[in-house]
């Protein structure tokens, strides 16, 4: 990957000082990353206005989607100072995010931007965070939605929400590690003196899918198994959900991804038991259940093959 395209989207009332934080933060990074020679994929970052995402012309189409008719990697849904949006403003938004998602593109959200995300209904059946004080309006509003404001950010892979006003710090610094990696986004935080996520670098162990490559079939198993945290990765009903025949599902996933379906769900599964070990107390035998392995010895060896670490090692390292 020589670029990767990250889009601010400015929605009524979005925070126009965090959007522009990011943009300088992503700066920042790009800077690191060229003082630090390592062949990292540059970043270019552009804001996009309501009027340009809702523009019929083609020429609109093209900027909502990125420079030279390319789509982004990301879009990112800024905090907001005012009320949530409402659903009849969010909804030709919504509709255009569902979209670009079902294209592949990762969406982020920051805050009280969670509000625009969840009206896609891509956050139905998953876990999602915003800001405490908008826990109880969330809740009426997106009752589908697992909604967890303990937790500062939720990393799903194809989807990612920061809960916090300031929180698009860390989320800009998540976008940096995965995109190019854990030491130019150490060098951003200390250039910027904000703290890295730490809680959060670890989540999916440096599990970044492959999402841009335009197969919309296997786009849907990879958003199938993204859903279900990788506990139902069973061939036939992934080649039911793709509507391939299962060798032709096989051979066309490894291609679009670089994995394996079982591998793919594997990653998914440890991210998984990754965030049960950290935040919370079970033991590892029902984490392993937790996750889909009834077989602890079989889960700790993909678990130490996948992280570097045993479940145990990683619990006294992160736990919270």
């Amino acid at each position: 990957m020589d670029e990767v395209r990250i889009g601010i989207v400015l929605y009524p009332g979005a925070q126009l000082s965090a959007a522009m934080g990011l943009a300088d933060l992503f700066q920042v990074a790009k800077q690191m990353a060229e003082r630090s020679d390592q062949g990292a994929p540059r970043l270019r970052v552009q804001t996009l206005q309501t009027g340009e995402i809702a523009a019929p012309t083609p020429e609109g189409a093209s900027k909502a989607a990125g420079h030279d008719n390319e789509p982004c990697q990301v879009l990112i849904l800024p905090p907001s100072l005012e009320a949530p949006i409402t659903p009849d403003v969010a909804w030709p938004l919504a509709v255009w995010l569902r979209e670009r998602h079902g294209e592949g593109t990762v969406l982020a959200s920051v805050c009280g931007g969670a509000f625009l995300l969840a009206e896609t209904g891509l956050l139905s059946g998953r876990a999602a965070t915003t800001h405490w004080i908008y826990a109880e309006k969330f809740r009426e509003r997106f009752p589908d939605v697992a909604l967890d404001t303990d937790r500062l950010i939720i990393d799903g892979g194809d989807i990612i929400s920061a809960g916090g006003l300031m929180s698009w710090t860390d989320l800009g610094l998540k976008l940096v590690d995965r995109f190019l990696g854990p030491v130019v986004m150490a060098q951003t935080a200390r250039m910027m003196l904000v703290d890295p996520p730490g809680r959060e670098q670890r989540y999916y162990s440096g599990f970044a899918p492959r999402m841009t490559h335009r197969d919309k079939a296997i786009l849907s198993v990879q958003h199938f198994l993204q859903a279900s945290e990788g506990r139902d990765a069973r061939l036939a009903t992934l080649a039911e959900q793709a509507g391939l025949e299962e060798r032709t599902l096989l051979r066309r996933f490894q291609k679009a991804t670089g994995l394996t379906t079982t591998e793919y769900a594997q990653r998914l599964r440890v991210a998984k038991a990754q965030e049960l070990l950290q935040f919370g107390r079970l033991p590892v035998e029902r984490i392993s259940w937790e996750v889909g392995y009834s077989d602890a010895g079989a889960f700790r060896k993909i678990f130490h093959r996948i992280v570097g670490l045993t479940p145990g090692e990683y619990r006294q390292r992160f736990h919270a």
